[in-house]
């Protein structure tokens, strides 16, 4: 089968499921993963003969897309902040709005500074691992509840070639931190299970729950719960940067002065929703 051919297998077995920009987009990423193309290669050498088994990796792929598992997880891959990282069921997907949340604390604080950095809640370890690469002195952390996610986050650290040590921790049971921090981010579980008809099923169905969902009656926990260690743990100049729910933000804030912050900033993410709180003692 030639590639020309594969592309209209792979588009026609998706088209009734997915918008039509989302199917080519699959078809590039699955194409350059396989077949090793570019997006411009692929266009190139459409009339290449495609051998048998990566035809079927190509078309396995397409089987499993039909039943909305998310690329990610089916590659094993992503890319996140220009770098490569590993996937799993354990660790959510990295999302767009977290590399504006890494953005703005390179923003806070210059490369060769050394200063101490706790990213809690880590996952496959993008915000910490992004962090370490480019704040290139800085002595960086990780906290996870998930040993799993831990185990893929160190193997990112290691593709990464940056210095992250990550511990086992279950924050909502934690009394203080191991250290002095001069940033402390949290990209936490914030989405209530009222708003999960709003979730896309590749997400509902695939995606750690744990590292989702909270409870109706208090979607505010590991905020109210990071926000006070921060408060006791943060260096004077130290600041506290949180991803948080769109639906949330005021009470956030709110949250947050009710500990003690003084100088709190909410932003909105590039869709017009807030989506960033920093704070500062």
């Amino acid at each position: 089968m030639k590639i020309k051919d594969l592309r209209t297998t792979f588009v026609a077995r998706l088209q009734d499921q997915y918008l039509p920009e989302e199917v080519q987009s699959f078809f590039q990423i699955t194409a350059q993963h396989f077949l090793g193309y570019s997006r411009m290669e692929i266009a190139l050498n459409l009339n290449e003969e495609v051998s048998d088994v990566k035809m079927k990796q190509v078309l396995d792929t397409c089987d499993r897309l039909q039943h909305h598992e998310p690329i990610q997880y089916i590659l094993g891959d992503t890319e996140f902040y220009g770098l490569p990282f590993k996937v799993t069921p354990a660790t959510l997907i990295p999302r767009p709005e977290t590399e504006e949340l890494v953005a703005w604390i390179l923003e806070d604080y210059q490369a060769d500074k050394e200063i101490q950095v706790v990213d809690i809640g880590t996952g496959s370890g993008c915000i910490a691992i992004s962090l370490a690469k480019h704040l290139t002195n800085a002595k960086v952390m990780g906290y996870d509840i998930s040993e799993d996610a831990l185990k893929v986050a160190s193997e990112n650290a290691t593709s990464n070639e940056v210095n992250v040590t990550f511990n086992q921790v279950d924050i909502l049971q934690t009394k203080t931190l191991d250290d002095t921090f001069d940033c402390i981010v949290s990209n936490p579980p914030y989405v209530r299970e009222l708003e999960k008809e709003e979730i896309q099923s590749n997400v509902l169905d695939h995606e750690p729950h744990t590292a989702l969902f909270v409870s109706n009656t208090d979607p505010l926990v590991f905020y109210r719960t990071i926000g006070k260690l921060a408060f006791d743990n943060l260096s004077g100049n130290g600041s506290l940067f949180f991803e948080i729910n769109q639906y949330l933000g005021k009470e956030t804030v709110q949250l947050l002065k009710n500990i003690g912050f003084k100088n709190i900033l909410l932003r909105k993410d590039i869709f017009g929703n807030d989506r960033m709180v920093k704070a500062s003692k």
